[in-house]
């Protein structure tokens, strides 16, 4: 399956997914008012044998065929100093 990648001028490490490239009429307005103007960073082909970074292969497919569109944002920032304490917690 062959998908054009777009990354967000908005926020920063968001990507989007889409079926062909220039072709966003299966995104929701909402989202493309928030993603702001998109800027294409590749075309690709999926393949479930070859890993995408933070998102499964499968995953991304399944969801190009059932909406049209797979959005990747981008993970929540690790809260060290939470981590530490939990540590320091269990450590007692």
């Amino acid at each position: 399956m062959l998908c054009a990648v777009y990354k967000s001028r908005k926020k920063a490490e968001t990507y989007l997914f889409i079926e062909r490239r220039e072709d966003f009429s299966r995104v929701p307005e909402v989202l493309m008012s928030t993603f702001g103007r998109p800027e294409l960073v590749l075309m690709t082909k999926l393949d479930p044998a070859k890993p995408l970074g933070l998102a499964s292969t499968e995953r991304v497919m399944a969801a190009l065929k059932s909406q049209g569109f797979y959005l990747q944002v981008p993970p929540p920032p690790e809260n060290l100093l939470e981590q530490h304490k939990a540590q320091l917690k269990g450590a007692r």
